[in-house]
């Protein structure tokens, strides 16, 4: 799940179909809209819309070149696409920008296929140490 949108009762489809079609609207006469980004792009993935989740991530990933949440949100975006090498990278770069809630990333369903792997657990496990010894 996409961090900064807390999640709403279950949307009906249709409320998600409405509320895609408002964002789209906007972005249209405004096409570099933040907050209409953020929003636009939680909703494709709550869609399953997920290449146009990624291109929404990418986008603001330009636009907030060091933004942790963005980058956070690139990785969910890649991983649920299965470019694992990519969304490490994108996580890496979110940790590189100060994110570090280790505990919501470690029960993120959209970040499953890296969360299995090997190699990601062991670096997982030194940013934590590593956070803690900065306490």
């Amino acid at each position: 799940m996409r961090k900064e949108h807390a999640p709403k009762a279950s949307r009906k489809k249709e409320d998600i179909d409405f509320e895609i079609a408002f964002y789209e609207n906007i972005l249209k006469a405004t096409p570099n809209f933040i907050e209409a980004l953020s929003a636009i792009g939680d909703l494709y993935t709550r869609a399953g819309l997920w290449q146009k989740g990624l291109d929404v991530d990418l986008k603001l990933s330009l636009l907030r070149a060091e933004d942790p949440i963005v980058f956070y949100n690139l990785a969910c975006s890649y991983a649920l696409l299965n470019q694992t090498r990519a969304a490490l990278a994108a996580l890496t770069r979110a940790i590189d920008f100060g994110y570090d809630d280790f505990e919501y990333l470690k029960g993120d369903t959209d970040l499953d296929n890296l969360l299995k792997d090997e190699h990601f657990q062991q670096y997982l496990k030194q940013l934590e140490k590593k956070k803690k010894l900065a306490k």
